[in-house]
């Protein structure tokens, strides 16, 4: 996002939304993978509360969630798009939801009754078609409204609209810093991961190859492009016409010899980030299209628009895609709200603040009571510009998912303003602490420095704190997923 700072792209209506709202420019997920955050967004309740620990539970949707909450509040509900809890949607008045990750060419989307509708075209598009339609024709006028558009995109396999393909539209991306920094200040948690461009990467579905993979000591084979599979002839023409000469050009360079094992590295970071941003282009313009309709109909003054994400992302970062780590790139995760009856435009908070914030915020801003067992605390006082003196100054994080796919061990740990504490367990007992103001990419683990002993018992017993603070603690994760 442009309005982050990001010099690869533009994304001028996030940056619009930014610049008539509030940027948040310290905004942390408590547990970086796709269900268990949408979990925590929607309940206020760290993932060993609402029971969502990983991907691969069925969410309770029974229990107490924002939504119900508004609902309750007589507001009109509304879930569209990307909804991956496996159980359907309650505390809706409305859904139309992916089945699981869903696709970006001609997706399925699954509807209230059960039955399957499948939209011609590309999903991101289509899902803000839909937001709009049920805005238009579907909206009661006479109450208050709450409607979640959520994209599948910039999720993987990175399937970007033809208008938005490739490199006559960012040139070439710069690379990050880290992207061959190995992993010799760390532990063994970063190097028994799977999540590597460099190892890691589908020929086919990461990195858009047709037929058989060529080149089985760089690419892995197994999955093919199912997008490719999904597509029309008319949508096949295009997709090849613009990857096939890429791909013809880099294979020929391979069989002879002419790209070295970082080039190989650099060409699939490439092929990753057009394809990431070609994905990003298409968000942008849905918001920008929702905002335009917000402005049509009178709605935009007393609407609350919120953008964000359900975590991070590895964007070659240590060599890495994916999130899962409490390493920054996958911790962070944009917050853009506004409001323009109550929210100075172009403001910045830099508060710490976590999804877990967000349902007490959405109840708060209804004008209902929060109740008081949901664990986050509301932003209102924030975005209407308050600057309370007893905020977090500290964040907690647990994941869970290991063993599973990309083999990210299990860790809880700490990241105040300027330090870092990681505790990574189960089949391993390795700590680790950074300096985030000295050492930004948390590439030197300080923990067994002496000069630190003092700090790591402080935040060992800060750490200690925020677990009772929230009800969990290491033997309860070995006892909810043994």
């Amino acid at each position: 996002l442009s309005c982050y700072g990001s010099v690869i792209n533009k994304t001028p209506y996030l940056d619009r939304l930014a610049n008539e709202g509030m940027r948040f420019s310290n905004c942390f997920c408590t547990n970086s993978i796709c269900a268990p955050s949408r979990a925590v967004i929607l309940t206020g309740k760290y993932s060993h509360i609402n029971g969502q620990i990983n991907n691969r539970r069925r969410f309770d949707g029974s229990q107490q969630t924002f939504p119900k909450l508004l609902q309750q509040a007589g507001y009109q509900t509304a879930m569209i798009g990307k909804w991956h809890l496996k159980s359907n949607p309650t505390g809706f008045d409305h859904w139309e939801i992916l089945p699981g990750q869903g696709s970006y060419y001609n997706p399925d989307f699954l509807q209230m009754d059960g039955s399957q509708k499948r939209y011609e075209g590309y999903c991101t598009d289509i899902i803000t078609d839909v937001t709009i339609e049920w805005l238009d024709t579907q909206r009661d006028t006479n109450k208050p409204f709450m409607v979640m558009c959520h994209h599948k995109a910039p999720h993987r396999n990175w399937s970007p609209h033809p208008r938005h393909f490739g490199k006559h539209k960012h040139g070439t991306i710069p690379e990050p810093k880290t992207l061959f920094a190995d992993h010799a200040g760390r532990s063994a948690a970063s190097d028994e991961s799977e999540m590597s461009l460099r190892d890691h990467f589908y020929w086919g579905w990461d990195m858009k190859f047709n037929g058989p993979n060529l080149f089985p000591e760089h690419f892995r084979s197994g999955i093919p492009n199912g997008e490719y599979a999904r597509m029309t002839p008319q949508q096949k023409a295009r997709w090849d016409a613009h990857y096939e000469p890429e791909n013809q050009a880099f294979i020929e360079q391979m069989k002879a010899g002419k790209l070295s094992d970082d080039d190989i590295v650099r060409w699939k970071y490439q092929r990753y980030m057009h394809d990431y941003l070609g994905t990003i282009a298409a968000v942008d313009e849905g918001v920008g299209r929702i905002l335009d309709y917000l402005d049509k109909t009178g709605l935009a003054e007393n609407t609350v628009v919120v953008y964000t994400s359900d975590q991070g992302f590895f964007l070659g970062d240590h060599g890495w895609y994916d999130k899962r780590f409490m390493y920054e790139p996958s911790l962070r995760m944009p917050l853009l709200v506004r409001w323009p009856k109550r929210i100075q435009a172009g403001s910045v908070s830099d508060k710490m603040t976590l999804n877990l914030d967000f349902a007490p915020t959405f109840v708060d801003l209804a004008a209902r009571t929060v109740p008081d067992d949901i664990q986050g605390e509301s932003l209102r006082p924030i975005l209407v510009g308050q600057s309370p003196s007893d905020w977090r100054t500290a964040m907690y994080y647990h994941y869970y998912e290991f063993p599973f796919e990309h083999q990210v061990k299990r860790h809880y740990g700490i990241r105040t303003h300027r330090y870092k504490l990681i505790h990574f367990y189960y089949d391993i007992d390795a700590w680790e602490l950074y300096d985030l103001a000295e050492d930004p990419n948390e590439l030197n683990n300080l923990y067994d420095d002496p000069h630190y002993s003092d700090l790591v018992n402080r935040l060992k017993q800060q750490l200690q704190r925020l677990q009772t603070q929230y009800g969990d603690s290491e033997e309860l994760a070995r006892s909810l997923l043994p």
